[in-house]
C-alpha cells in the first residue's frame, strides 16, 4: 500500500527469532480501526445532517430532500437560524457531477496533458501526435483551435494559455519551448504554415551534456514571463518581452515534473520532482550564478507530477502524482 504502509509495518516489525505473543500484530490492528472510527466519524459530522435538523424534521441522515431541507431553514426549525457546516456539506453533495463521462472527440494518439483556461471557458488537449486542441466549453465544446506542433521530440509534454487567451506555449522534452498565437480567427494552425510558432531556447548555458528537455512550461498572471522545469533538476524563467532567459535555478536532485507560478505577484513558484520534493520558492532572493546560487523555498514531501495554487489570493496549492492520489498543500 506505498509508503505510508511501510512505515506503519516498520514501526511494528520483530526480528526474526526474538519471542513474541503477537500482541504487535493486535496493535496493529487496533491502531487500524481506531484510525478508521475516528475518520468515519468526523466524516459523518462535517458532511451529514446535524441531529437538531433530523429531530425537528422527524427524520433518519440522509433521508430528507433539498426543498424540505430549505423551507427548514427558513421558519429556523434547526433553533440555530441557520445551516451547519455539516448541513451545508450535505446539500452540496447531492449536487456533485452524476452523470458521465461523457464522449467529446477522438484522437489517433494518447492525450498526455491537458488543462482549463483561467475563467473556464476553454479546454487545451496536447496529444503524442503532434497534435494540440483547444474546445469552446461555452460553446458544447466545439474546437476552437487546431494546432499541429513542429519539432515534437515523442510526446507534447506541457500546454499553457497567456492570461488573455491570445497565446499558447506549449514543450516536447526539448530545450526549445514554442508560442503561437491562438487569438487569430482561424480554426487550423499548422507550425510555420498557416502561423509562425516562434521558438523560445532555454539551453542557453553550457554545462548541458546530454538531452535536455522541458517536462512543464506556465505563464505568470500578468503574461510577461514564462516557468520552466527541466530534466537537469532546474527551473526557468524566461522574460517574453525582453527574449530571453533571466534565471536558471537548480533547485531539486531529479527531474522537475511540474511547475507553477504561487500568485499574481510573480515572485513566489511551486515545483514539484522526481525526488519526491514539492517545493515553494521565492524568486526575489534567488541568485542566478549556477549551482552556487541560493534561493530561499520551503519544501514538502510528496512526488509531484502537476502543482498548482487553489487560488491566487491563498498559501495552498494542490499535486498530483503516479499514487493517483490529490494532495494540498500549506
Amino acid at each position: 500500500m506505498g509508503y505510508g504502509m511501510s512505515r506503519l509495518e516498520d514501526e511494528y516489525y520483530e526480528p526474526e527469532g526474538q519471542d513474541t505473543d503477537g500482541s504487535s500484530s493486535v496493535q496493529v490492528n487496533d491502531e487500524f480501526s481506531k484510525l478508521h472510527n475516528d475518520i468515519f466519524h468526523m466524516t459523518r459530522m462535517r458532511s451529514g445532517l446535524s441531529e437538531s435538523i433530523c429531530k425537528s424534521m422527524g427524520t433518519n441522515r440522509g433521508i430528507v430532500s433539498t426543498t424540505k431541507l430549505l423551507s427548514g431553514r427558513e421558519v429556523d426549525c434547526s433553533g440555530k437560524g441557520k445551516f451547519s457546516s455539516g448541513d451545508c456539506a450535505f446539500v452540496l453533495g447531492r449536487y456533485v457531477p452524476m452523470n458521465g463521462p461523457e464522449f467529446l472527440d477522438r484522437m489517433d494518439s494518447h492525450a498526455y496533458v491537458s488543462q482549463f483556461s483561467a475563467d473556464g471557458t476553454l479546454f487545451v488537449a496536447g496529444f503524442q501526435g503532434s497534435h494540440i486542441r483547444i474546445y469552446d466549453v461555452d460553446r458544447g465544446w466545439i474546437i476552437h483551435k487546431d494546432i499541429h506542433a513542429r519539432s515534437l521530440r515523442w510526446t507534447i509534454s506541457d500546454v499553457s494559455l497567456s492570461p488573455d487567451q491570445r497565446y499558447l506555449v506549449y514543450s516536447s522534452l526539448a530545450p526549445i519551448i514554442h508560442i503561437v498565437n491562438v487569438g487569430n480567427a482561424a480554426r487550423e494552425s499548422y507550425a510555420n504554415v498557416t502561423d509562425i510558432h516562434d521558438g523560445l531556447d532555454f539551453s542557453q548555458h553550457e554545462d548541458v551534456q546530454y538531452a535536455f528537455g522541458i517536462f512543464s512550461v506556465k505563464f505568470s498572471s500578468d503574461g510577461r514571463e514564462l516557468v520552466a522545469g527541466s530534466n537537469d533538476e532546474s527551473i526557468y524563467v524566461y522574460d517574453l518581452h525582453a527574449n530571453k532567459l533571466t534565471l536558471r535555478l537548480p533547485a531539486h536532485t531529479s527531474d522537475v515534473n511540474t511547475v507553477a507560478f504561487a500568485d499574481e505577484s510573480g515572485h513566489l513558484i511551486y515545483s514539484g520532482s522526481d525526488d519526491t520534493l514539492c517545493k515553494q520558492i521565492c524568486l526575489r532572493v534567488a541568485i542566478v550564478d549556477g549551482p552556487s546560487g541560493g534561493y530561499k523555498a520551503r519544501a514538502t514531501r510528496a512526488m509531484a507530477l502537476g502543482v498548482g495554487p487553489i487560488c491566487p489570493h491563498c498559501s495552498y496549492c494542490s499535486t498530483s502524482g503516479p499514487a493517483q492520489l490529490a494532495n494540498v498543500l500549506h
